[in-house]
Protein backbone atom coordinates (compact mmCIF):
# COMPACT_ATOMS: atom_id res chain seq x y z
CA UNK A 1 0.00 0.00 0.00
CA UNK A 2 1.42 3.60 -1.15
CA UNK A 3 0.64 6.99 0.00
CA UNK A 4 1.47 10.44 -0.45
CA UNK A 5 3.65 12.12 1.71
CA UNK A 6 1.08 14.51 2.53
CA UNK A 7 -1.37 11.87 3.28
CA UNK A 8 -2.66 11.02 6.77
CA UNK A 9 -0.70 7.84 8.19
CA UNK A 10 -1.95 4.34 8.48
CA UNK A 11 -2.27 2.32 11.98
CA UNK A 12 -0.55 -0.51 13.56
CA UNK A 13 -2.13 -2.56 15.88
CA UNK A 14 1.03 -3.55 17.77
CA UNK A 15 -0.93 -4.86 20.88
CA UNK A 16 -3.57 -3.39 23.21
CA UNK A 17 -4.34 0.06 23.34
CA UNK A 18 -1.00 0.34 20.96
CA UNK A 19 -1.85 2.10 17.55
CA UNK A 20 1.55 2.85 15.98
CA UNK A 21 1.17 5.68 13.35
CA UNK A 22 2.93 5.01 10.09
CA UNK A 23 3.62 6.16 6.36
CA UNK A 24 4.86 3.30 3.89
CA UNK A 25 6.21 3.60 0.32
CA UNK A 26 6.09 0.50 -1.44
CA UNK A 27 9.02 -0.02 -3.81
CA UNK A 28 12.82 -1.84 -4.64
CA UNK A 29 14.47 -3.61 -2.11
CA UNK A 30 16.18 -3.19 -0.06
CA UNK A 31 14.09 -1.15 1.62
CA UNK A 32 14.78 2.16 4.17
CA UNK A 33 13.34 2.04 7.78
CA UNK A 34 13.78 5.97 9.35
CA UNK A 35 13.95 5.52 13.19
CA UNK A 36 13.19 8.78 15.20
CA UNK A 37 14.81 10.26 18.43
CA UNK A 38 13.58 10.67 21.38
CA UNK A 39 10.41 12.94 21.60
CA UNK A 40 10.63 13.63 17.75
CA UNK A 41 8.55 12.28 15.07
CA UNK A 42 8.29 11.16 11.24
CA UNK A 43 7.47 14.63 10.48
CA UNK A 44 10.86 15.79 10.75
CA UNK A 45 13.20 16.56 8.16
CA UNK A 46 15.45 13.76 7.57
CA UNK A 47 12.19 11.81 7.94
CA UNK A 48 11.24 13.31 5.12
CA UNK A 49 14.62 13.71 3.08
CA UNK A 50 14.77 9.65 3.04
CA UNK A 51 11.12 8.99 2.25
CA UNK A 52 11.33 11.62 -1.02
CA UNK A 53 15.16 10.30 -1.61
CA UNK A 54 13.56 6.68 -1.68
CA UNK A 55 10.45 7.65 -4.13
CA UNK A 56 12.88 9.46 -6.04
CA UNK A 57 14.80 6.14 -7.02
CA UNK A 58 11.55 4.17 -6.80
CA UNK A 59 12.88 2.50 -3.08
CA UNK A 60 10.56 1.32 -0.38
CA UNK A 61 10.41 3.36 2.83
CA UNK A 62 9.14 3.21 6.19
CA UNK A 63 8.95 5.79 8.62
CA UNK A 64 6.51 6.02 12.07
CA UNK A 65 6.47 7.55 15.25
CA UNK A 66 7.14 5.19 18.50
CA UNK A 67 4.37 4.89 21.17
CA UNK A 68 3.69 8.50 22.86
CA UNK A 69 5.49 10.28 19.96
CA UNK A 70 3.85 11.94 16.89
CA UNK A 71 0.19 10.52 15.40
CA UNK A 72 0.64 7.10 17.39
CA UNK A 73 -1.47 6.57 20.81
CA UNK A 74 -0.45 7.02 24.67
CA UNK A 75 1.63 8.79 26.56
CA UNK A 76 5.02 9.75 26.12
CA UNK A 77 5.99 9.54 29.57
CA UNK A 78 4.74 5.91 30.07
CA UNK A 79 7.14 5.04 27.18
CA UNK A 80 10.90 3.05 27.74
CA UNK A 81 13.69 2.19 25.25
CA UNK A 82 12.36 -1.12 25.51
CA UNK A 83 8.68 -0.22 24.64
CA UNK A 84 10.11 1.82 21.64
CA UNK A 85 12.16 -0.89 20.58
CA UNK A 86 9.28 -3.33 20.44
CA UNK A 87 7.12 -0.66 18.67
CA UNK A 88 9.91 -0.61 16.36
CA UNK A 89 10.56 -4.48 15.64
CA UNK A 90 7.03 -4.71 15.46
CA UNK A 91 6.64 -1.92 12.64
CA UNK A 92 10.16 -3.29 10.55
CA UNK A 93 8.18 -7.43 10.61
CA UNK A 94 5.26 -6.19 9.80
CA UNK A 95 5.23 -3.69 7.43
CA UNK A 96 7.96 -4.08 5.44
CA UNK A 97 9.55 -6.80 3.46
CA UNK A 98 14.01 -8.62 2.63
CA UNK A 99 16.62 -6.98 4.36
CA UNK A 100 16.22 -3.30 5.32
CA UNK A 101 19.02 -0.30 5.12
CA UNK A 102 17.70 1.58 9.08
CA UNK A 103 18.76 5.12 9.08
CA UNK A 104 18.35 5.90 13.21
CA UNK A 105 18.53 9.76 14.51
CA UNK A 106 19.67 10.34 17.80
CA UNK A 107 17.83 7.85 20.03
CA UNK A 108 16.77 5.86 17.05
CA UNK A 109 20.31 4.97 16.18
CA UNK A 110 19.69 2.91 19.81
CA UNK A 111 17.05 1.55 18.66
CA UNK A 112 18.19 0.62 14.85
CA UNK A 113 21.27 -1.00 17.16
CA UNK A 114 18.65 -3.13 19.35
CA UNK A 115 16.65 -4.40 16.15
CA UNK A 116 20.26 -4.97 13.92
CA UNK A 117 21.24 -7.27 17.16
CA UNK A 118 17.71 -9.30 17.42
CA UNK A 119 17.40 -9.46 13.65
CA UNK A 120 20.35 -9.47 11.75
CA UNK A 121 19.12 -11.36 8.57
CA UNK A 122 16.52 -8.32 8.41
CA UNK A 123 19.24 -5.88 8.35
CA UNK A 124 21.27 -5.00 5.51
CA UNK A 125 23.57 -1.79 6.60
CA UNK A 126 22.70 0.40 9.92
CA UNK A 127 23.43 4.68 9.30
CA UNK A 128 23.15 6.44 12.58
CA UNK A 129 22.87 10.32 12.70
CA UNK A 130 24.56 11.06 16.15
CA UNK A 131 23.05 8.48 17.62
CA UNK A 132 22.60 7.57 21.23
CA UNK A 133 23.17 4.43 22.32
CA UNK A 134 22.82 4.40 26.32
CA UNK A 135 22.10 7.63 26.86
CA UNK A 136 19.28 7.38 29.67
CA UNK A 137 22.27 5.99 31.85
CA UNK A 138 25.34 7.84 30.43
CA UNK A 139 23.49 11.35 29.83
CA UNK A 140 20.55 11.65 31.50
CA UNK A 141 21.29 10.10 34.76
CA UNK A 142 25.28 10.76 34.78
CA UNK A 143 24.16 14.14 34.60
CA UNK A 144 21.72 14.79 37.47
CA UNK A 145 22.77 15.65 41.07
CA UNK A 146 22.29 13.90 43.86
CA UNK A 147 19.36 15.87 44.87
CA UNK A 148 17.81 15.27 41.49
CA UNK A 149 18.03 11.58 41.80
CA UNK A 150 16.87 11.09 44.70
CA UNK A 151 13.65 13.07 43.44
CA UNK A 152 13.32 10.96 40.37
CA UNK A 153 13.29 8.15 42.66
CA UNK A 154 10.80 9.65 44.74
CA UNK A 155 8.66 10.89 42.50
CA UNK A 156 8.85 8.75 39.72
CA UNK A 157 9.26 11.73 37.42
CA UNK A 158 11.28 14.93 36.46
CA UNK A 159 10.95 17.33 34.12
CA UNK A 160 13.57 18.59 31.56
CA UNK A 161 13.38 22.02 29.51
CA UNK A 162 13.17 21.19 25.82
CA UNK A 163 15.39 23.59 23.29
CA UNK A 164 13.15 22.22 20.59
CA UNK A 165 9.78 23.23 22.28
CA UNK A 166 7.89 25.16 24.38
CA UNK A 167 6.96 22.40 26.58
CA UNK A 168 9.09 20.86 29.02
CA UNK A 169 9.48 17.11 28.50
CA UNK A 170 9.17 14.09 31.42
CA UNK A 171 12.05 11.64 32.60
CA UNK A 172 10.71 8.81 34.43
CA UNK A 173 12.53 6.75 36.63
CA UNK A 174 10.84 3.98 34.18
CA UNK A 175 12.75 5.24 31.92
CA UNK A 176 15.91 4.99 33.74
CA UNK A 177 15.64 1.89 34.96
CA UNK A 178 14.53 0.25 31.95
CA UNK A 179 17.32 1.68 29.77
CA UNK A 180 19.51 -0.24 31.92
CA UNK A 181 17.77 -3.35 30.31
CA UNK A 182 19.24 -2.49 27.30
CA UNK A 183 22.77 -0.81 27.71
CA UNK A 184 25.40 -1.61 24.74
CA UNK A 185 28.70 0.09 24.98
CA UNK A 186 29.30 -2.37 28.13
CA UNK A 187 30.34 -5.19 25.90
CA UNK A 188 31.43 -5.99 21.93
CA UNK A 189 28.32 -5.20 19.80
CA UNK A 190 28.30 -8.57 18.01
CA UNK A 191 26.77 -6.97 14.43
CA UNK A 192 28.51 -7.71 10.84
CA UNK A 193 26.37 -5.63 8.83
CA UNK A 194 28.27 -2.17 7.70
CA UNK A 195 27.62 0.85 9.86
CA UNK A 196 28.18 4.28 8.92
CA UNK A 197 27.81 7.09 11.63
CA UNK A 198 27.51 10.97 10.90
CA UNK A 199 28.00 13.41 13.98
CA UNK A 200 28.41 16.92 14.19
CA UNK A 201 31.12 18.13 16.54
CA UNK A 202 28.78 21.09 17.64
CA UNK A 203 26.78 18.68 19.26
CA UNK A 204 25.77 20.10 22.39
CA UNK A 205 23.27 17.17 23.58
CA UNK A 206 25.02 13.70 22.31
CA UNK A 207 29.43 14.21 22.29
CA UNK A 208 30.65 13.23 18.98
CA UNK A 209 33.56 11.29 21.03
CA UNK A 210 30.49 8.53 21.85
CA UNK A 211 30.28 7.82 17.94
CA UNK A 212 34.07 6.71 18.34
CA UNK A 213 33.21 4.75 21.47
CA UNK A 214 30.11 3.19 19.55
CA UNK A 215 32.57 2.06 16.10
CA UNK A 216 34.94 1.16 18.98
CA UNK A 217 32.30 -1.59 20.55
CA UNK A 218 31.30 -2.84 16.94
CA UNK A 219 32.79 -6.00 15.90
CA UNK A 220 32.03 -5.75 11.90
CA UNK A 221 35.36 -3.73 10.61
CA UNK A 222 32.90 -2.19 8.04
CA UNK A 223 32.48 0.90 10.38
CA UNK A 224 33.15 4.61 9.16
CA UNK A 225 32.47 7.68 11.27
CA UNK A 226 32.04 11.18 9.48
CA UNK A 227 32.23 14.27 11.89
CA UNK A 228 30.85 17.16 10.50
CA UNK A 229 32.83 20.24 12.35
CA UNK A 230 30.34 22.94 11.90
CA UNK A 231 26.91 20.31 12.50
CA UNK A 232 24.93 20.66 15.34
CA UNK A 233 22.61 17.07 16.98
CA UNK A 234 20.17 17.70 14.17
CA UNK A 235 22.24 17.57 11.17
CA UNK A 236 19.48 18.36 9.11
CA UNK A 237 21.05 21.77 6.87
CA UNK A 238 20.44 21.37 2.97
CA UNK A 239 24.28 19.99 3.33
CA UNK A 240 23.52 17.49 5.95
CA UNK A 241 20.92 15.92 4.42
CA UNK A 242 23.19 15.90 1.20
CA UNK A 243 25.54 13.93 2.95
CA UNK A 244 22.94 11.52 4.58
CA UNK A 245 21.60 11.20 0.96
CA UNK A 246 25.47 10.01 0.04
CA UNK A 247 25.54 7.48 2.34
CA UNK A 248 21.93 6.00 2.13
CA UNK A 249 22.96 5.86 -1.71
CA UNK A 250 26.17 4.04 -1.59
CA UNK A 251 24.52 0.98 1.06
CA UNK A 252 22.27 0.48 -1.09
Amino acid sequence: MTDTMSAAPQYLDAGPGVSIAYHRHTGKSPGVVFLGGFMSDMTGSKALAMEAFCRARGQACLRFDYRGHGQSSGKFEEGTIGLWAEDALAAVERLTEGPQVLVGSSMGGWIALLLARQRPERVKALVGIAPAPDFTEDLLWAGYSAAKRDKLQREGVVYEPSQYGERPYGVTHALIRDGRQHLLLRDPLHLQCPVRILHGMLDSDVPWQRSLRLADKLETGDVRVTLIKDGDHRLSREQDLALLRRTVEELL
